[in-house]
C-alpha cells in the first residue's frame, strides 16, 4: 500500500466509535484506510468503500492523517509505538479518552519520534457522529490542527480548538464526564429512593427533568463565583445545603438503600463547614476539594 494524497485518512480501532468515525470519512469521500486487531470488524466498512489494512504499519503508511480510537492510551500506545517510524512526518490524532497527563506524555513521545500530534475528545454519542449535533474538542499545535481541519470537518457537528497544551482536550473530557456521571449517579439514586417509597421512576421523571434543568441554569453562576474566588451565600449556604443532604441520607438509610454517593458529597460540605465556610455559597467547595 503506497502513500496517498492529501485528504486520505487512516482509522485505527474499529469499536463502535471508531467504526462511526471511519464511516463519516468514507461517506464524505475520503480514501479511508482502517485497521482493527479483530480483522473482521473492518468488513462492514470495506463494504461501504473503506480499505482494510492487514497491519498497523500498512494502515499508517496509507495516509498523512491517522486517527486512533481505542479503550485507553495504554491500548493506543501498544498500537502506535511499534510503528513509530511509519508515523514519522505524519499527524496522529488521538481521539481515545483518557487523562490530561497521559495526553501530554503521548504528545512528548510523538515529538521525540517526529510525529505531529493532536489530542481529541469526542463529546457526543456514537449515533451523532457525522451529524450536525456532534461535538469535538482538539488540543495541540495550532498549525497542525488547522492543516487537517478540513478532513476532520467530515466528522460533522462542532469542532472546537481549545489550546496548544495537548492535555486540554482531555481536561475538558474528564471534567465534563465527571459532571455527567456524577449527575447520572444522582438520578439513579433518586429513582431507587423513590421506588422504595412507592413512587415509580415514570411518576418522578417530569419533576426530575425540572430539577436537572434548574441545575443547568445554576452552572453559570457557580462558574462566575469559582473564577472570581468569591462565594457569597446570599441565596443558600453550605450549611443549609448539608442539612438537605442529611435528609436524603436519612431517608435512604431508612429504606436500606446505599447512600454512599450522597454521603461522599455531604462529607465535602461538612469539611467546608468545619473549616469555617458554612455561610459561603456552594461554589466554595471547589477549594475544599482541592485540599485533600
Amino acid at each position: 500500500m503506497t502513500e496517498q494524497t492529501e485528504g486520505a485518512v487512516t482509522v485505527l480501532g474499529l469499536g463502535p466509535m471508531g467504526s462511526a468515525l471511519a464511516t463519516a470519512f468514507v461517506e464524505n469521500g475520503h480514501r479511508t484506510t482502517v485497521w482493527n486487531r479483530t480483522s473482521s470488524k473492518a468488513d462492514p466498512l470495506v463494504a461501504k468503500g473503506a480499505v482494510k489494512a492487514e497491519t498497523p504499519a500498512e494502515a499508517v503508511r496509507a495516509s498523512p492523517l491517522v486517527l486512533v480510537n481505542v479503550i485507553d492510551y495504554d491500548a493506543a500506545r501498544m498500537i502506535v509505538e511499534p510503528v513509530a517510524e511509519d508515523l514519522r512526518g505524519k499527524t496522529l490524532v488521538n481521539v481515545t479518552a483518557d487523562t490530561p497527563d497521559r495526553a501530554r506524555d503521548m504528545a512528548s513521545w510523538a515529538a521525540d519520534h517526529g510525529i505531529d500530534y493532536v489530542d481529541g475528545a469526542i463529546m457526543t454519542p456514537i449515533e451523532t457522529i457525522g451529524r450536525p449535533e456532534s461535538v469535538y474538542l482538539y488540543s495541540g499545535p495550532d498549525d497542525v490542527y488547522k492543516a487537517h481541519q478540513p478532513t476532520l470537518a467530515s466528522l460533522g457537528g462542532t469542532a472546537t480548538y481549545v489550546g496548544a497544551d495537548p492535555g486540554r482536550a482531555a481536561t475538558y473530557d474528564v471534567a465534563l464526564l465527571d459532571s455527567f456521571w456524577t449527575a447520572m449517579s444522582g438520578v439513579i439514586h433518586a429513582f431507587a429512593l423513590a421506588k422504595a417509597e412507592g413512587v415509580t421512576a415514570g411518576e418522578l421523571t417530569p419533576f426530575m427533568q425540572g430539577i436537572v434543568g434548574l441545575a443547568a441554569d445554576i452552572v453559570p453562576e457557580l462558574a462566575a463565583d469559582v473564577d472570581r474566588g468569591k462565594y457569597p451565600g446570599d441565596a443558600s449556604t453550605i450549611t443549609s445545603n448539608a442539612a438537605g443532604m442529611e435528609h436524603i441520607v436519612h431517608a435512604a438509610h431508612q429504606r436500606g438503600i446505599d447512600a454512599g454517593v450522597i454521603e461522599a458529597a455531604k462529607a465535602v460540605a461538612d469539611r467546608a463547614i468545619d473549616d469555617g465556610h458554612g455561610q459561603d455559597g456552594f461554589a466554595r467547595l471547589v477549594e475544599t476539594l482541592a485540599r485533600r
